[in-house]
C-alpha cells in the first residue's frame, strides 16, 4: 500500500473508532458487523454448529451435541464478524452469516493460533507486520449468494483498515477426507498459488497430506476453479496464496488447506471504497 493509502486508512481509522468503533456496512436487507453481545456470539455459533455438523456431517463431541453449538477457546478472546437479516431482526435474532477473527494479542492470550495445531506457521509469526487468523466462516443455506459474501469480505477489508492488519491467513476447507477425490484440485492449487519462500506454512509433518497429486500440465484449470469452494476461490480472486501441503480433518470431514493474503491486496479492492467514505465524512 502507498504512503497516501496508510495515511489516509489511518485517518479512517482514527475518525471511524472515534465514532462508532467497527463500522456497520449495509446492503439491502442484510449488515455486517462485529458482534456487540453474548446473545450474538452465541448466535455465531449456533450457526455454525448448525452448518458444520448438520449440514456438513462434522462430528461432535457430547458436550458439543448436548449444547448444539460449536466453540472452542479461542471464541473468547475472538472478534466475531456477523452478517445480520435486518428483515428478520437488527439483533442475534437475525444472524445469517459469519467469521471468527483473531489477532496476534488474541492468540498470544491462548498461548497459540489456531492453525498452528495444522501448519507450521513460523514464517508467519516471524513475519514483521500485524497477522489476523480467520476462520470459522459459515453462512446459512439460505443467503450462500453473492450479497452476504461480499459484506463478510467488506467486512474484513474494513477490520483490517481500523487494526492496521499486515497478513491475514487461516485454514480453508474442501468437503470430504478423501484426497484422492480433489486431486486435480489440491494439484491447482498447488502448482498455482503457492506461497512465496517467506510467508510459506508448511503442513505438520505427522499431519501432512500431499498436494501435487496429479500431472499440474494436464488440468483442465477452469473446471479445477468451479469445483473449488466459494470461500476459498475468494481468496485466489485477491492474490492469496496457499501453504505447503494439506491436513484432513476427521472432526469437521474436511480436507484444509493454509490461506494466506497480503492485506494491501484486499486493501486496494475496496480502498476507493473507504477512500468515498472518508470524503464524505469530512464534508
Amino acid at each position: 500500500m502507498s504512503a497516501a493509502k496508510q495515511n489516509t486508512a489511518a485517518s479512517l481509522s482514527t475518525l471511524e473508532l472515534e465514532r462508532n468503533g467497527f463500522p456497520e456496512l449495509h446492503g439491502g436487507n442484510l449488515s455486517v458487523r462485529i458482534a456487540a453481545t453474548e446473545a450474538e456470539r452465541d448466535a455465531a455459533q449456533a450457526l455454525r454448529y448448525r452448518v458444520f455438523y448438520e449440514e456438513m456431517g462434522a462430528h461432535p463431541d457430547p458436550e458439543t451435541l448436548r449444547l448444539k453449538r460449536d466453540s472452542d477457546e479461542f471464541d473468547a478472546v475472538a472478534d466475531h464478524l456477523l452478517v445480520i437479516d435486518n428483515s428478520i431482526a437488527s439483533d442475534a435474532r437475525g444472524v445469517v452469516g459469519t467469521y471468527r477473527l483473531v489477532q496476534s494479542d488474541a492468540a498470544a492470550k491462548i498461548g497459540h493460533f489456531y492453525s498452528s495445531s495444522e501448519y507450521d506457521i513460523s514464517p508467519l509469526t516471524e513475519f514483521p507486520g500485524r497477522l489476523l487468523e480467520v476462520g470459522r466462516s459459515c453462512v446459512d443455506k439460505n443467503y450462500r449468494g453473492r450479497a452476504a459474501m461480499q459484506l463478510l469480505w467488506r467486512g474484513i477489508a474494513s477490520y483490517i483498515f481500523l487494526h492496521r492488519i499486515d497478513v491475514l491467513f487461516g485454514c480453508a476447507s474442501l468437503p470430504g477426507t478423501d484426497p484422492d477425490s480433489m486431486a486435480d484440485e489440491l494439484t491447482y492449487l498447488y502448482h498455482n498459488h503457492l506461497a512465496p519462500p517467506a510467508l510459506r506454512v508448511k503442513a505438520l509433518p505427522e499431519r501432512r497430506v500431499e498436494m501435487l497429486r496429479t500431472d499440474p500440465h494436464s488440468l483442465d484449470f477452469r473446471k479445477c476453479l468451479t469445483r473449488l469452494p466459494p470461500l476459498i476461490k475468494g481468496y485466489l480472486r485477491l492474490g492469496g496464496y496457499v501453504g505447503d501441503g494439506a491436513v484432513i480433518d476427521p472432526q469437521f470431514n474436511t480436507t484444509d488447506v493454509a490461506v494466506l493474503v497480503k492485506s494491501e491486496l484486499l486493501a486496494d479492492k475496496y480502498y476507493r471504497h473507504y477512500e468515498r467514505r472518508l470524503r464524505d465524512a469530512l464534508d
